[in-house]
């Protein structure tokens, strides 16, 4: 079994600017001269994880981490009120890879996302093909609206008394991902903590079954909730200005770029119908089912694959 590379430090780092007023906080580590691998981190608001350096031989890849918009160490933060939160969409983070990709004098990255971060690599990579050399993705989503619902409504089968705590409050005519949206832009600071912790609570249900390391210590930081509860109802509640089944149908522009796709069998955030669809949409696309694991990326099986798919990248990119 594959095993994850040492911690290491970034030997650069930065803030770069949007020109619309975003600041957004990037960092490179490995080698200055290697193969520029590009993360892209999960959950809208959650930022960057410093573990997604480990996947990568730090001898061979420049690896490059940044905190997607109002969110981490980018600023402004969606946590303040005052943070408009109208110029983050989807479209505004490809637009941010693009700048990124040339500030850093990248030709083409090699991308790995898990979970949302594989929603936005298939849009960046379905816009510009030719900027892309390889793709890992690992707990696939396209953020349609059926992965949505199901999320906020689908998994309260699973989660019946989790679920029952989640919508106790919310009116008869409101939606949760409705009501929780508009809580979390209200002008009460009190009414926008709660709301978070509520929507947080209702995650931790599905987290706690697939990871074996249990809640992030992140979440702990009443003002980490807010800012990350607040931009991913504000993508969710947005259809991630995405159409319907659009990543699928555009995968097609994918064929010729190297593309490994992991999976968890027993996967409840991002079942594993979706990765099925987008591996039969993807011409030359590898799935990797992972046996025994769900969502997490912390679970030993999938961190083994990813470790094995960006070793396996270098083969292809050698051809």
């Amino acid at each position: 079994m594959a095993e994850l590379f040492p911690d290491i430090e970034p030997y650069d780092h930065g803030m770069l600017d949007t020109g619309d007023g975003n600041r957004l906080y990037w960092e490179c580590s490995g080698n200055p001269d290697g193969i520029s691998a590009l993360v892209l981190h999960g959950v809208p608001g959650s930022g960057c994880s410093t573990g997604a350096r480990r996947y990568f031989d730090p001898s061979v890849y420049r690896i490059i981490l940044f905190d997607q918009r109002n969110c981490g160490r980018s600023l402004p933060n969606a946590a303040d009120q005052d943070c408009d939160l109208s110029g983050n969409t989807t479209w505004h983070l490809v637009a941010d890879i693009e700048r990124l990709r040339a500030y850093l004098s990248v030709d083409r990255f090699v991308l790995f996302g898990n979970s949302w971060g594989t929603t936005l690599a298939l849009a960046y990579a379905e816009s510009h093909p030719g900027h892309v050399a390889a793709m890992v993705l690992a707990g696939i989503t396209t953020t349609r609206r059926s992965e949505i619902d199901w999320l906020c409504t689908g998994m309260a089968r699973f989660f019946p008394h989790e679920y029952a705590d989640f919508t106790q409050s919310i009116p008869d005519d409101l939606a949760p991902l409705a009501y929780y949206h508009g809580l979390l832009n209200s002008t009460d600071p009190a009414e926008r903590r709660a709301a978070a912790v509520a929507w947080h609570r209702w995650e931790a249900a599905s987290i706690l079954l697939a990871d074996p390391n249990g809640l992030p210590r992140r979440w702990a930081d009443a003002r980490y909730l807010l800012t990350r509860a607040r931009i991913v109802t504000h993508y969710f509640h947005h259809d991630a200005w995405l159409s319907d089944r659009q990543l699928l149908q555009g995968a097609a522009a994918l064929a010729g770029i190297p593309g490994i796709l992991i999976q968890g069998r027993f996967d409840l955030e991002a079942p594993l119908v979706t990765a099925w669809e987008l591996h039969q949409s993807w011409p030359g696309s590898e799935l990797v089912i992972v046996e025994n694991a769900a969502h997490s990326t912390d679970n030993a099986g999938i961190s083994a694959e990813i470790v094995a798919a960006t070793a396996k990248i270098l083969h292809f990119l050698k051809k």
